[in-house]
């Protein structure tokens, strides 16, 4: 069955009643997006892709509770921030998983332009930068700038009052830059 030209609400529709094939569209369109979410936090490969595992099983199971079924990528998204940060807390390990794991890799670079390369080498070295920042900071900033979050829904997540939030988000923008800047002067 192809479910390919089927949009968000009319696929979690079909999931509601059981469709298999519908549930696989929809790993398909989301799972690097929630593997990469869950990786920025956790910054373990395997744990990453378990919680991603978890996040769907737990949301085709509880689509009942969704109201809105448009809303499924953000609420999704929800799910694998909060198991994340579950599973970090709960970790003791710190271990740094090159950058290169996280990355699905392009089989084909053709049409991509020269300045892209560029960009994506200073993205490399802003997320790399990123995993030297205290881990309040970094998962702050995570949620903020990569995830879009604005302060409130992030001072939720991470139980911080929403001025603390903002303190945060504040001081980890600055000791980024302050660690970015021996870079920019290349």
């Amino acid at each position: 069955m192809r479910l390919a030209k089927h949009n968000i609400t009319q696929l979690v529709e079909l999931c509601k009643s059981g469709n298999q094939f519908a549930q696989l569209e929809i790993y398909n369109r989301y799972y690097k997006a929630m593997y990469n979410t869950a990786f920025r936090i956790v910054k373990d490969s395997f744990e990453a892709e378990d919680i991603m595992q978890e996040a769907f099983l737990s949301a085709f199971t509880k689509l009942d509770s969704l109201k809105e079924s448009a809303t499924f990528g953000s609420w999704l998204k929800r799910i694998v921030i909060n198991n994340s940060i579950y599973h970090y807390n709960k970790s003791d390990k710190y271990d740094n998983v090159p950058l290169d794991d996280v990355l699905y890799k392009v089989e084909d670079n053709s049409g991509i332009p020269e300045d892209a390369e560029i960009k994506s080498l200073q993205a490399k070295q802003i997320l790399e930068t990123m995993k030297t920042l205290k881990d309040n900071y970094r998962i702050a900033l995570t949620l903020h700038l990569i995830e879009g979050y604005d302060y409130e829904e992030i001072s939720g997540i991470m139980n911080l009052s929403y001025a603390n939030c903002r303190t945060t988000i504040s001081r980890a923008k600055d000791k980024l830059r302050q660690n970015l800047q021996p870079m920019a002067e290349y």
